[in-house]
């Protein structure tokens, strides 16, 4: 359960990042809290995946879904750079997530 715990964490981590982003675009009391409720349910998940993960490991994979997410939604949506280095180093982070589940 604490694998679905971490990817719940990692999941909202991206939504957070995302609204953090819309929110700079276009200020509204909406966009905040959603901010806020994104990143509380992403430290909560965290937490919950923590009673059996240790910290390093779940720390480590919650911040690469995180950023993985991040840039991916970036690009698809807010037309980010998809330049080859960035998508190479985005594989990085993900090869380095999925070898951390399996090591574990």
């Amino acid at each position: 359960m604490a694998w679905f715990w971490l990817l719940l964490a990692g999941l909202f981590e991206t939504s957070g990042v995302v609204t953090i982003s819309l929110w700079h675009r276009k200020k509204s009391i909406y966009r905040f809290i959603s901010m806020l409720v994104a990143f509380t349910a992403s430290f909560l998940f965290l937490a919950l995946a923590m009673k059996e993960l240790t910290m390093g490991l779940a720390y480590a994979i919650w911040t690469g879904i995180g950023a993985t997410g991040g840039a991916v939604v970036g690009m698809l949506y807010f037309e980010e750079s998809r330049d080859w280095k960035r998508l190479v180093a985005i594989s990085i982070i993900v090869a380095s997530v999925i070898g951390l589940k399996l090591l574990s």
